[in-house]
């Protein structure tokens, strides 16, 4: 079991993460700490700690931001979001959420639940479900 988690760990620190992408992100996020990168599909995820947020960002090869996602408080998500979970998920709690912005200006929602990643619109409207 060790020599498994010794190499999953390894195979993490062999990510090499393009240098344009952590340069744009120092440049956006100055100050920041607690910071690490994964790779996540084509492009690089960062998550890190700001001004004692948690938060993360997605970045391009090419260091183009994708988007970033806020950490939330639960009740700090539209009225809706609640609702839907209620309905669709009765007798769950929501562990975690999330605002979302792209970097189009456009904003999600994300609410974790049973341990997937329901995601819903500005205006709290379902867009899908994926596994965390």
């Amino acid at each position: 079991m060790s020599s498994i988690s010794f190499a999953q760990k390894e195979n993490e620190s062999k990510t090499v993460i393009p240098s344009a992408a952590k340069s744009a992100f120092s440049k956006a996020f100055p100050g920041s700490s607690k910071i690490k990168w994964e790779k996540e599909g084509k492009d690089y995820e960062v998550n890190f700690l700001r001004e004692g947020q948690q938060m993360s960002a997605v970045y391009s090869p090419a260091g183009t931001l994708v988007e970033t996602e806020v950490a939330i408080k639960i009740i700090e998500l539209p009225t809706s979001v609640s609702e839907y979970i209620n309905k669709q998920y009765k007798g769950s709690k929501i562990a975690e959420a999330a605002k979302i912005t792209k970097a189009n200006g456009e904003v999600n929602y994300e609410a974790e639940v049973n341990k997937k990643d329901v995601l819903f619109d500005a205006q709290g409207k379902f867009i899908k479900e994926a596994k965390d």
